[in-house]
């Protein structure tokens, strides 16, 4: 009984790997459609937002059925708890990624290749988004919390940027308005990314120790 309940574990393991590479792969398919003005990538991320939707549902069964079947007690509780959590961020991510491409396709200034930094905080959201995962899977505590850590890096890189695009905006006297905001609400989904893989972290942590930051405890091994 154990064996199969451990191999349903590993399972859920390589479902939540697959998830975390299908969101990294939309953040950076985003930005590439972003940076270069590539309206087909952009429709093709639509499509990457749907698997996502897919994968949650998925995972969420699984989980549903190992606690329904299985009654795990303690860490294991603990482990699938955390799961079904982690799922919500990663599928909120997702849909942030396709608001980026919504962005690309109904915009006619769809190109940011004069802001080198949405594509340095495109890939600090997107590492973050691939640690929280590894650090569930390896049951890496430190791990989890360089990502939280993290976090603070991405909001910097927000600040600068919304900072640089108002000068812009006030250098060019308003010209191009509408780009500059659709800029904006880029960098600010990709902080919102930040914020998601944080949630994630924070659940590994809960999944490791029993205690998590908004006060929920489930202790024992």
């Amino acid at each position: 009984m154990r064996n199969r309940f451990d191999k349903q574990l590993q399972l859920l393991d390589e479902q939540l790997t697959h998830m975390g590479e299908l969101c990294e792969i939309a953040i950076s398919n985003a930005t590439k459609a972003l940076q270069e003005g590539n309206l087909e990538q952009a429709k093709a991320i639509m499509d990457a937002d749907e698997e996502i939707d897919q994968m949650e549902k998925d995972i969420e069964r699984l989980c549903l059925k190992l606690l329904l079947q299985q009654q795990p007690v303690a860490k294991d509780l603990r482990r699938i708890s955390a799961a079904l959590k982690m799922i919500t961020d990663m599928e909120r991510i997702g849909d942030q990624t396709a608001d980026i491409a919504e962005i690309v396709l109904s915009s006619k200034h769809n190109t940011a290749t004069d802001i080198k930094e949405i594509g340095t905080m495109a890939a600090a959201a997107s590492k973050m988004v691939r640690e929280s995962v590894t650090a569930y899977v390896t049951k890496d505590l430190e791990l989890a919390k360089n990502v939280m850590e993290a976090d603070d890096y991405v909001d910097h890189l927000f600040n600068t940027i919304r900072d640089e695009l108002v000068e812009y905006i006030r250098s060019a006297k308003g010209e191009n308005g509408k780009r500059i905001f659709d800029l904006i609400m880029v960098t600010k989904y990709l902080e919102r990314i930040g914020d998601h893989a944080t949630n994630i972290a924070e659940w590994v942590e809960f999944s490791i120790t029993g205690v998590h930051k908004n006060g929920i405890s489930l202790a024992g091994r």
